[in-house]
This record gives C-alpha cells, sequence and structure tokens, in this order.
C-alpha cells in the first residue's frame, strides 16, 4: 500500500448501533484501534450503512402508507448520513468534518479519517464504499458486517449453510443475485460486486465486532472471515 494511502472500511450500520442498542465500550475499543494505526501513519475512509436503524424506519413506512422503492431508499440514505455524522462526532478531531456523499469526487483534506454515508437510491453503502476505493485508488475494501463469514445461504433459515473462506466474484454475485431491494439484508449489495468485479477489488469479509480479527484483517495476517477476490 502506498504511503498516505486511504484504506476504506465499510462499516455495517449495525456495527455502530446494533438492534439491542448502543454498545458504548465496543464503540471506544473501536475508534482506539482505528486512532493506533492513524498514529502510525495511517489513513481510513469509514463508509457507515443504514443497519438495522434503516430497517426499522423502511419497515414502519412499509406498514404505515404507500411507498416507493425510491421513498425507501432515500429514507435508508437519512439514515446512513445520521449514522456517520455520529461516527463523525467519535473521531472528533481527527476525521474531517465534511461528510462525504458523493464517493466519485476527491474531497481535500488533511484529515486522517474521513466519513461517508449513503449517495443515490438503487443501492447500498457497499456500492459508495466500491466507488471510494476506485475515486482514492485502492486496490482493497475492507467489508465489516455482523456476521463472521458470507455463507452460500442464509445460515439464519438453513443450518446446513456452509461458509465460504475464500471465493471469487462470479461465486458471490450467484448468491447475491443481481437485484437490488431497499433494506435488503445480504452479505453485499448486487450493485456494489458487479462493479467490484469489473474493478478487480478484493474485498475481505469479516464481523466487525471482532477487534482481534479486523486487527488481523488490517495487519494483512489470516483473520476469520471470507476473502472475495
Amino acid at each position: 500500500m502506498a504511503k498516505n494511502q486511504y484504506r476504506v472500511i465499510s462499516v455495517g450500520g449495525s456495527i455502530i448501533i446494533p438492534p439491542e442498542g448502543f454498545n458504548i465500550e465496543f464503540l471506544k475499543k473501536f475508534k482506539e484501534l482505528i486512532l493506533n494505526r492513524v498514529k502510525l501513519g495511517e489513513k481510513f475512509i469509514l463508509v457507515i450503512g443504514g443497519g438495522s436503524t434503516c430497517r426499522k424506519y423502511q419497515q414502519a413506512a412499509k406498514e404505515s402508507t404507500n411507498v416507493s422503492d425510491l421513498d425507501l431508499d432515500w429514507l435508508g440514505i437519512h439514515t446512513t448520513h445520521l449514522n456517520a455524522k455520529f461516527v463523525g462526532l467519535l473521531f472528533n478531531g481527527w476525521a474531517e468534518t465534511e461528510l462525504i456523499i458523493n464517493p466519485t469526487k476527491k474531497i481535500k483534506s488533511r484529515k486522517p479519517v474521513l466519513i461517508a454515508g449513503g449517495w443515490k437510491p438503487g443501492c447500498s453503502t457497499d456500492y459508495d464504499a466500491v466507488l471510494l476505493a476506485k475515486t482514492y485508488g485502492a486496490k482493497e475494501l475492507i467489508n465489516l458486517s455482523n456476521i463472521d463469514y458470507i455463507y452460500n445461504s442464509d445460515p439464519r433459515q438453513n443450518p446446513h449453510a456452509k461458509k465460504m473462506e475464500t471465493l471469487s466474484w462470479v461465486e458471490l454475485r450467484q448468491i447475491v443475485g443481481d437485484k437490488w431491494i431497499p433494506g435488503a439484508n445480504l452479505p453485499f449489495d448486487p450493485v456494489a460486486a458487479k462493479t467490484a468485479q469489473k474493478l478487480g477489488l478484493t474485498v475481505k469479509f469479516a464481523k466487525g465486532v471482532d477487534l482481534a480479527c479486523l486487527k488481523n484483517v488490517l495487519d494483512g495476517k489470516i483473520f476469520q472471515g471470507s476473502l472475495i477476490k
């Protein structure tokens, strides 16, 4: 990795605020881990998702009124901005105050941490993270989820689902499909997968609340999770 190269991390919204509420101790440790790397000269773009907050709003909207997929996407995008603003405060002093909402444009900043939220309807922040990797010249994307591996089917519905430690983009796209559905709870956005495949990106998929695992990912060591390439 080149000096002064930003590393792009897609942080699932449920890592920041899980369904049961904020885990303050985890957030403090996550901040400490990132800032320890910053003090060694590393730089990060943290792309923050909507997670369960997004899905709760979308579900309530669907149950209470008639809404289009476009409306649901915009609702989700705004929840990513809320979560991203919170993370910006978490890294107050270290992070750029301007929130990145257009992943195709570089912003001028001397800060070591940049924070991004959702951009346009029709995709998730996984896609924004892929575009940011392209914009900032990163060849690798780290994806932090609330599950440990990508499975060949939903392990919550299929007890025989098999974890996949290494898989190709073709294999991943067979799992996630090609169509984006607002609020879809997939391991990786289908639109993002298609673009990442074209760019030849490597994605390291790991459980974000496992900070020891995240440290191994950042160190380039063997980690518990899935490698997509």
